[in-house]
């Protein structure tokens, strides 16, 4: 890139560091700025759990799990999609693997060794990364203006990238503080909500002291979605894997009309007949001996009372039944604090089709500050990357038009 031009990236995580990382190898001093003390914390709090950085399934079946923004976001996919970003993690040494669900993650599971890479290469291509800077907006000449510990800094850059995140675990940096600044200069923005987070539900006192207990492949189905998986019963209601690829529209079920319905299925490999010969009553057994001895764990026999208002059936079809369509009640979700990622921010209307805002020229924006969302299952990371890829190509057009 001829002349070295400068650019700025606040934000320090996937979608900031991939923007560094393209337009430093085309040329440009980069600067990122972070406002916590270390780079990419979401990123490694992913990484406890594996790192699922991608996902494997064919194109358009991988497209569809951004549900309304998928046609905004296909080119910026098509572009750069799953199997460059599998062998871009390659190339900082790092061996994937593709589990039998098609979620893609590193054999070593865990996220610090790519991110040491990551760093590493950044630092030799002459990226500079600057932390505890946090982004105060722009002053009266349209420096940008940071809050570091040797106080008020101020930078002009030829071109910004806004990779600040959206609310999701705010003490992990992306706080969503954000919005008041790109509000007064005009951006269009959407609210932002929680996303892939748990449901409330008004559990009775035995449920409520079963929090914590892992609730096995079942197959949960509400508002015309369906995932099966595992949950986790928590003091609240339920979260984790089967209840996430729900949330979104549960969330928006409940704000519309103050609730959802929830249906699970305890037995989802197994006809209502099989179950019911094996709940059959022998010599007298009661109800829990039956459920027991059918293989039915305490927290599958309580939901089962939660979902039949206590009293179950004698009857061993009637009792199969409820348990292949436990009906519960939801009456809200989880916050932003707890949630795994959020929904809302920058409105692809406020965006050029090189991701600049357009009340803003020279300002970009990629990542979870953009109005999508999508379920887990690597599809939060892919997006990310691609979109600050997507902005990193727009940002040297720019520069070089400049």
């Amino acid at each position: 890139m001829q002349g070295g031009r400068t650019a700025a990236i606040v934000g320090g995580g996937p979608a900031g560091l991939i923007a560094a990382e393209r337009l430093s190898a085309a040329g440009a001093r980069v600067t990122v700025y972070d406002r916590m003390p270390s780079l990419a914390r979401k990123l490694l709090i992913a990484g406890r759990g594996g790192l699922n950085l991608t996902h494997a399934e064919p194109f358009e079946a991988f497209a569809a799990r951004y549900g309304a923004a998928r046609d905004w976001l296909r080119p910026m996919l098509e572009a750069h999609p799953p199997a460059a970003l599998v062998a871009w993690a390659e190339g900082l040494g790092q061996a994937m693997f593709t589990g039998s669900s098609g979620r893609v993650f590193p054999k070593a599971m865990k996220a610090s060794p790519l991110l040491r890479a990551w760093l590493a290469r950044l630092a030799a291509q002459g990226v500079t990364l600057k932390t505890r800077h946090a982004w105060r907006g722009w002053d009266g000449e349209g420096a940008l203006v940071f809050a570091a510990p040797e106080g008020e800094v101020r930078v002009r850059a030829d071109a910004t990238l806004l990779a600040l995140g959206g609310a999701s675990w705010p003490k992990l940096g992306s706080d969503g503080a954000w919005t008041p600044l790109l509000a007064a200069r005009g951006v269009l923005l959407a609210p932002l909500r929680p996303a892939n987070m748990g449901i409330d539900i008004a559990w009775s006192a035995p449920m409520r002291a079963l929090a914590g207990t892992p609730l096995k492949n079942v197959t949960l189905a509400a508002c015309g979605f369906e995932a099966r998986g595992e949950a986790v019963a928590t003091a609240y209601g339920l979260e984790g894997g089967a209840v996430y690829p729900l949330s979104a529209a549960i969330r928006d079920a409940v704000a519309a009309e103050g609730r959802a319905a929830l249906t699970i299925d305890l037995r989802p490999g197994m006809e209502a007949g099989d179950l019911a010969r094996r709940l059959e009553a022998r010599s007298g057994a009661s109800i829990a001996t039956r459920l027991r001895k059918a293989g039915f764990s305490k927290l599958e026999a309580a939901l089962l009372r939660e979902g039949a208002g206590r009293e179950l059936p004698q009857d061993a079809a009637a009792l199969a039944a409820a348990a292949k369509a436990v009906r519960l009640d939801v009456h809200g979700v989880e916050g932003l604090a707890r949630a795994i990622s959020s929904a809302g921010g920058v409105s692809r209307h406020a965006l050029d089709g090189r991701l600049m805002l357009a009340a803003l020229p020279g300002v970009f924006a990629a990542g979870e500050m953009l109005d999508w969302e999508a379920p887990t299952g690597g599809y939060l990371l892919q997006a990310c990357f691609a979109t600050g890829l997507a902005a990193a190509e727009g940002m040297r057009a720019y520069l070089r038009a400049r």
